[in-house]
């Protein structure tokens, strides 16, 4: 079993900064890739960024690209997400995903374990 906890999320105005944490507890030595998606009121969720165990590999969101940026320290089973330039459309509820599997994706079908969410929310 793991269990995935975010936390930093906020409210910030438009402009600025937030760093958002996943810590993982539990079975972590076979969560090999790690993500973060996001679902704002009345939208599907939507994928924001996702790392390779290593950290050799990322992909974002096009949405992001540039201002997002996603890391991890597996000593400490934590992921991060530094969030800069912040826009009123990043408003969402963040949640961390894992999964097993080695193939870094963004399809949130193929991630086996999920958070409760941080909520972010960016005033004009």
């Amino acid at each position: 079993q793991v269990q995935l906890v975010e936390s930093g999320g906020g409210l910030v105005q438009a402009g600025g900064s937030l760093r958002l944490s996943c810590a993982a507890s539990g079975r972590t030595s076979n969560l090999y890739v790690m993500g973060w998606f996001r679902q704002a009121p009345g939208k599907e969720r939507e994928f924001v960024t996702a790392i390779s165990w290593s950290g050799g590999t990322t992909f974002y969101a096009n949405s992001v690209k540039g201002r997002f940026t996603v890391s991890r320290d597996n000593a400490k089973n934590t992921m991060y997400l530094q969030m800069n330039s912040l826009k009123p459309e990043d408003t969402a509820a963040y949640y961390c995903a894992a999964r097993s599997g080695s193939a870094v994706v963004a399809d949130d079908g193929r991630y086996d374990y999920w958070g409760q969410g941080t909520q972010v929310t960016v005033s004009s």
